[in-house]
């Protein structure tokens, strides 16, 4: 199994959203590297859901429900999407401003790549997020 992050704008596409779809797609994105991350997720892998902007904070857990496959909304067709179902919420957020205060953190591709919307995570930085939001799973 593998670990991501990944992120978006909550007034765009927010975890409530993604709750009340309960299985959604995550189409837009127009990265190549994100989409390459995209690409080598398989089912079953989980991901945090990451608010980005004003938030900047992870609230919840999805799990890959669909692999990659062709994204519809992009004319070019040069980018896909994957499918993720809704797991739970975390128990309490975790910042970006508590990445950052970890040391353990601080080679986390969130914090390296802080633009790139889709991106991997060690075991490690999972499990650490995970006590830090204090959520079991």
């Amino acid at each position: 199994m593998k670990y991501w992050l990944v992120k978006s704008e909550p007034n765009a596409w927010s975890w409530d959203d993604h709750v009340k779809a309960g299985t959604a797609e995550w189409d837009g994105v127009r990265s190549h590297q994100a989409c390459g991350n995209m690409n080598a997720m398989k089912i079953g892998d989980l991901a945090y859901f990451y608010h980005s902007v004003k938030e900047k904070q992870v609230v919840g857990i999805l799990e890959v429900a669909k692999e990659y496959y062709p994204d519809p909304t992009d004319k070019s067709e040069k980018f896909g999407m994957v499918d993720f179902k809704a797991i739970k919420p975390v128990e309490k957020p975790v910042t970006l401003a508590d990445i950052k205060a970890t040391p353990e953190l601080e080679n986390m591709a969130l914090v390296r790549q802080s633009r790139l919307s889709v991106v991997p995570m060690t075991a490690k930085e999972w499990r650490l997020i995970l006590k830090m939001s204090g959520t079991k799973l």
